[in-house]
């Protein structure tokens, strides 16, 4: 069980019921119109999401990155290559400069030039660059009227269908193609919940106490996503949102769901009336769900100072996800619960009446979880260090981490935009996958002479596998190169080459020919976009931890709670994504190496910060209920220990299982999510819980609950338990 007991010296007639236990009464009694309020809220948002459909976008913009001067100054002086491109690329063993090869491309080309969003289309043949040294294999560049992110799904579908041509390999790349032939993940979502499931009854063995708490996360999904699909209309979300809104609340809302149910529980086997064990449930359990909800909240909404557009919004979705899981938890399962409390009661006795029959005694609740703190208290150092060891070595690979953005080179071969990136790359080399795009601004002057003097320094560049010809843009004060490096766009090659490009080569040209020379295009504001992230981490994480600890400085009155928590939960998080950069960065386990997706790390951060301080709360309240009452920190450690270490174990592992399903998800960002989640909170179950805590709390004592008598007079008081 977990939470905070009422106690014994607090006669329930001496006192007033507080917020959590009036909020357990009313849904208790007022089942029907609890459940009726939720069901009208979840078909509500439900048919306003159908109707009103989502407007996701990603808005990776950074005002101030040299990537996003370039592009501002493209979309304002040559507008036709501001916008995204496709590259149909075509092969043929036999040569695709064969007349009945050329006619065939050149007809499916005229054709391509006629759809929507199509500006321009640039035939291989009237490009001297555009077909491989063997001549076998070449490519059409198609531009855009649009950004990669705005370019609909099936304006680009239909681009792909009108490239095909009997009798020829004809593929189709770029960021348009890759987004549109994105799969859907439902199967890993399903999976999740299976074992999920299956957790639930080996807990309960009752297939009925097992389903409340998967109602209860399905309900606040789905009430979720519905407002988050509703407020991409008016503001910024990104279209990955919706998936990881899945995934944290499916994992958070069964978590806080069977945290309340196994109290309720706990209270009836005890002799409870069930009303009395609902509200003792949602008053012990309850509230403290209620405060390790707001730290996942105050963790995922510091990602706005990140400052990116896109992320801000997923930031703000799933703190709403959090949200509405904690008051399905505090509001719709006290009236399921008054509705089929009956059957889950009866199910208990009859189990009890059976094992009485057969003569076994009823086990005492924890017997194993306070052995193994009293084996954890009489050798608390090697408990400490062996696993700080491992964490420490588990985390080693994430100092080596690189941030990125995997291109379709790691996506699966059956996509069309994987094997035209192949073809590119077998023809052409691998770098075409990631052009540059050079930018020179002559502010009103001629542009010519200084592009041209660009373009030979790019090209002598070493790095650079070829450099085009200055394309001017009306006016001629504006012109580009494009730039196609010797590496991949993930190679970290192509970043140290932006680096000399922009340092050493160009800055000195710009400054000597008085102009402006911009490096940009996809593969540089990918660059940009990850620095930038990098750059603002470290504030990112002092905010979230020195928040967070400062929450539970007031809760618990301590000084080195907070301290130990967040030290703890720092270790959970560098073990996860040290483990997550061994596979997709190192390639570990036969997985496509890749920089890891640059928005990964900081949206880890923050969901595990916040979930690991769940455990952290439910666990320490009820040490700090034990404290309170008996003064005995030994005894509060292992009572902490064997109230909670049942049914957080199942918590941890419904949540392993369903983040761990992810792993099955298509997408490589989902999966890196999955297995960076399911590692951190099996992390944190096991090791940090189970040695780290016990034995960092009894090397601390007494001391552990010590606060200094000047603060704790000036600090606020926010109870965990109800007196």
């Amino acid at each position: 069980m977990t939470g905070i007991a009422v106690r014994p010296e607090a006669p329930d007639r001496a006192r007033r019921p507080s917020v959590f236990e009036r909020l357990a009464g009313w849904s208790y009694r007022r089942r029907w119109t609890a459940l009726l309020l939720w069901v009208l809220v979840l078909a509500g948002v439900t048919a306003g999401a159908g109707l009103a459909g989502d407007d996701y976008h990603n808005d990776f913009t950074l005002p101030g990155a040299e990537s996003q001067q370039a592009q501002d100054v493209l979309a304002e002086r040559m507008p036709a290559r501001a916008g995204a491109t496709l590259d149909i690329v075509v092969r043929d063993p036999a040569g695709v400069d064969q007349p009945a090869v050329r006619g065939a491309v050149e007809g499916m080309l005229a054709r391509v030039r006629t759809l929507p969003h199509v500006v321009e289309v640039v035939s291989p043949y009237t490009s001297g660059t555009a077909i491989s040294g063997d001549r076998t294999i070449a490519y059409a560049t198609v531009a855009l009227d649009v950004p990669a992110e705005a370019m609909p799904a099936g304006a680009t579908l239909e681009i792909i269908d009108a490239a095909r041509l009997p009798g020829l390999t004809v593929e189709v790349g770029g960021e348009p193609a890759r987004a549109a032939e994105e799969a859907e993940g439902g199967a890993a979502e399903g999976a999740g919940m299976l074992a999920a499931l299956v957790v639930l009854v080996l807990l309960f063995g009752s297939l009925l106490a097992a389903s409340l708490p998967i109602v209860i996360a399905v309900f606040a999904v789905g009430t979720a996503i519905g407002l988050v699909t509703l407020a991409s209309h008016v503001a910024t979300v990104a279209d990955f949102t919706s998936a990881l809104l899945i995934l944290v609340g499916l994992g958070v809302g069964i978590d806080y769901a069977l945290l309340v149910f196994s109290r309720f529980r706990g209270e009836l086997a005890a002799g409870a009336e069930r009303a009395t064990a609902v509200r003792t449930a949602l008053d012990t359990a309850g509230r403290t769900v209620f405060f390790a909800g707001t730290t996942v909240i105050i963790a995922l909404l510091g990602l706005v100072l990140l400052g990116v557009g896109a992320l801000q919004g997923v930031a703000v979705a799933l703190a709403v996800t959090v949200m509405v899981t904690m008051l399905a938890s505090l509001v719709l399962l006290p009236a399921l619960l008054s509705l089929f409390g009956a059957r889950l009661e009866r199910s208990m006795t009859r189990r009890r009446e059976r094992a009485s029959r057969r003569g076994r005694t009823p086990r005492e609740e924890g017997r194993l979880w306070r052995r193994w703190s009293d084996a954890v208290a009489r050798r608390p150092w090697p408990a400490l260090l062996l696993p700080l060891v491992a964490l420490l070595g588990l985390a080693a690979p994430a100092l080596d981490m690189r941030l990125g953005f995997a291109d379709a080179g790691n996506d699966a071969e059956t996509k069309t935009s994987t094997r035209a990136y192949e073809l590119l790359a077998e023809g052409f080399g691998p770098g075409f996958n990631g052009p540059l795009v050079v930018v020179v601004d002559a502010h009103g002057r001629a542009a010519g002479p200084a592009a041209e003097a660009v373009r030979e320094a790019v090209a002598a560049t070493p790095g650079v596998a070829a450099a085009t010809p200055p394309i001017p843009a009306p006016g001629g004060d504006v012109a580009t190169v494009i730039a196609f490096p010797e590496s991949a766009p993930q190679d970290e090659a192509t970043d140290d080459l932006v680096a000399a490009l922009r340092d050493d080569v160009l800055a000195p040209l710009a400054r000597g020919n008085g102009v402006a020379v911009l490096v940009g295009g996809p593969t540089a504001g990918v660059i940009d976009f990850s620095a930038a992230i990098a750059g603002r981490l470290p504030l990112f994480v002092v905010v979230v931890v020195g928040l967070s600890a400062l929450l539970l400085l007031v809760l618990f009155r301590s000084l080195l709670i907070p301290v130990k928590a967040a030290v703890l939960n720092l270790l959970s998080i560098g073990a996860a994504m040290g483990v997550v950069t061994l596979v997709f960065q190192h390639g570990a386990f036969g997985v496509p190496p890749g920089p890891i997706e640059a928005y990964v790390p900081v949206m880890i951060f923050a969901i595990v910060f916040g979930l690991s301080m769940d455990y952290e709360v439910f666990l320490l309240a009820r040490m700090h209920e034990e404290w309170e009452r008996t003064g005995d920190a030994p005894g509060a450690v292992r009572e902490g220990l064997a109230t909670t270490g049942r049914v957080v174990t199942a918590a941890a592992a419904i949540m392993v299982v369903v983040f761990g399903a992810f792993l099955l998800a298509p997408d490589r960002m989902l999966q890196q999510f999955g297995l960076g989640l399911a590692v951190a909170v099996l992390v944190d179950a096991v090791i940090i819980r189970c040695l780290l805590l016990p034995a960092v709390m009894h090397l601390f004592g007494d001391r552990a609950w010590w606060l200094p008598a000047a603060l704790a007079r000036g600090l606020p008081r926010l109870a965990l338990e109800h007196h």
